[in-house]
C-alpha cells in the first residue's frame, strides 16, 4: 500500500478501522499476517500504554531529588552569555553565587515538573486516531512530538509561577535578572534567557521532553523488556 493510499484510508468516515488500517499498511509482508490479526482495541491500548509509561517514568526520574542536577544530560547550566564571562565573574568573587544560581535553577526545575503528569495523561487519553497515526507512521521520536505539541504550552504556563517561586526564594533571580535584562538590551540574549523564571521554565520542558524521548527509544528497542505484554503485543510488531 503506497503513503497516498494510506493517508486517504485513514482520512476515511470509518474511523474503528482506521487504526488496524494504519498497522497493517506500515508492517512488512512478513507481520502482514500479524497486524491483521490485531483488533483496534490491542492497537490502541498499547500506543496508550506506551505513552503513559514513557512519560510517567520520564517525570519520576526529573521529579526526584537531585533529578536534574545529577544528570548530565538535562542539568541546567548558565545560560551561555554567563557561562563565557564566568572567569571574570569569579575573579570579582561571584564564583560561589553562581554557584547558587545553578543549584537553585534546577531545584526550581525538579520540583515543576511533576507539574507535567497530568497534562501529559489527559493527552493520551485524549488521543485520536490520527494522532495514533503519527506516531505508528513516524520516526523515532513521534511519542516525543506527539507530547511537545499537545502539552509545550500549557505545561510552561503551569510551570513559570512555580519556578519564580523557587527561585525567588534563592535570593538570586533579581540580580540574575538585571543582568540578563541589561545584557538583553545589546542582543547578547534572547527575550527568554532575560529572567532567570523564563529560562529555567524552557530548560525544564526541553529536560522533560528528552527523557520522554530516552524512554521512548527503550520501548522501541526492547518493547518486551517494558514489562508490559499490550506494550511488547503491539511494538514489538513495529520492530
Amino acid at each position: 500500500m503506497s503513503l497516498i493510499q494510506l493517508h486517504r484510508l485513514l482520512g476515511s468516515s470509518n474511523v474503528r478501522t482506521g487504526l488496524a488500517a494504519a498497522l497493517v499498511a506500515i508492517s512488512s509482508s512478513a507481520f502482514a499476517l500479524s497486524f491483521g490479526d490485531l483488533s483496534n482495541q490491542d492497537a490502541s491500548a498499547g500506543l496508550k500504554a506506551a505513552l503513559e509509561k514513557g512519560s510517567s517514568a520520564a517525570v519520576t526520574k526529573l521529579g526526584a531529588e537531585n533529578g536534574f542536577l545529577s544528570n548530565e544530560k538535562v542539568k541546567i547550566q548558565l545560560p551561555s552569555v554567563l557561562e563565557k564571562a564566568l572567569p571574570i565573574l569569579k575573579m570579582t568573587g561571584q564564583g560561589k553565587q553562581l554557584d547558587e544560581l545553578v543549584i537553585s535553577m534546577n531545584r526550581a526545575a525538579e520540583s515543576a515538573v511533576p507539574m507535567a503528569k497530568p497534562l501529559l495523561i489527559n493527552a493520551v487519553k485524549s488521543m485520536s486516531v490520527t494522532d495514533a497515526k503519527n506516531i505508528l507512521t513516524g520516526g523515532d521520536t513521534s511519542v516525543t512530538d506527539f507530547f511537545k505539541q499537545k502539552t509545550a504550552a500549557p505545561l510552561g504556563v503551569k510551570f513559570l509561577p512555580l519556578v519564580k517561586g523557587v527561585t525567588d526564594k534563592a535570593g538570586l533571580s533579581a540580580k540574575y535578572n538585571n543582568v540578563m535584562g541589561q545584557a538583553q538590551k545589546f542582543g547578547a540574549v534572547s527575550a527568554q534567557e532575560a529572567t532567570v523564571e523564563g529560562y529555567v521554565t524552557q530548560r525544564a520542558l526541553d529536560g522533560l521532553y528528552l527523557m520522554i524521548a530516552e524512554e521512548e527509544k527503550a520501548i522501541r528497542q526492547d518493547p518486551i523488556g517494558s514489562g508490559s505484554k499490550i506494550i511488547g503485543k503491539v511494538f514489538g510488531l513495529l520492530k
